[in-house]
């Protein structure tokens, strides 16, 4: 199975957010390289939210560009096999931590969100995973900082989209 047809299947299987799932399905079906950063109109994106959930913790990223305390994420590769897969490989990545699990389920949250041209939209298909008690972070070069922030303090930090991601993958566990 092909990451798309991965992607249109996920997509269709999720429940909730009705009218934005199908939008990002409009935009596949439209847009056969909606996968990929080269789609001028937008294109999928694949995050995750990196929990502790015996802390009561969440892991954030400063990202460099954006300056702003965000979930794990990023843009699709050719060798990712799912959007889950993609999600796991990008806060590994960026978390520096090895033994993330994936929360069952599938994905906590979809959001689409506006981002500077060339590109238009971000369809982001958000994930939840677990770190493994005692995980120790690592900075990557994508981040100017990881931080570990309790549940009561991510509002604090972050924007409503995180917010809202860590309230789903709450009611979630």
């Amino acid at each position: 199975m092909s990451l798309y047809d991965d992607a249109v299947l996920v997509l269709k299987g999720y429940e909730g957010q009705a009218e934005l799932r199908q939008a990002y399905l409009d935009h596949l079906a439209a847009h056969p390289d909606g996968l990929w950063k080269g789609c001028p109109a937008g294109h999928l994106t694949a995050s995750a939210l990196v929990v502790a959930p015996e802390r009561g913790q969440v892991l954030l990223t400063l990202h460099r560009k954006l300056r702003m305390w965000l979930q794990m994420g990023g843009h699709c590769e050719p060798g990712d096999p799912t959007l889950e897969a993609a999600a796991l490989r990008e806060a590994t990545e960026e978390s520096g931590i090895a033994g993330l699990t994936p929360l069952p389920g599938g994905p906590v949250r979809l959001d689409r969100h506006a981002i500077p041209a060339p590109c238009h939209w971000h369809f982001d298909v958000q994930y939840a995973v677990l770190a493994p008690p005692g995980a120790v972070h690592e900075i990557s070069d994508e981040s100017l900082d990881l931080r570990w922030y309790t549940y009561d303090e991510v509002a604090g930090v972050a924007d409503e989209s995180v917010v809202r991601l860590l309230d789903a993958t709450r009611a979630r566990l």
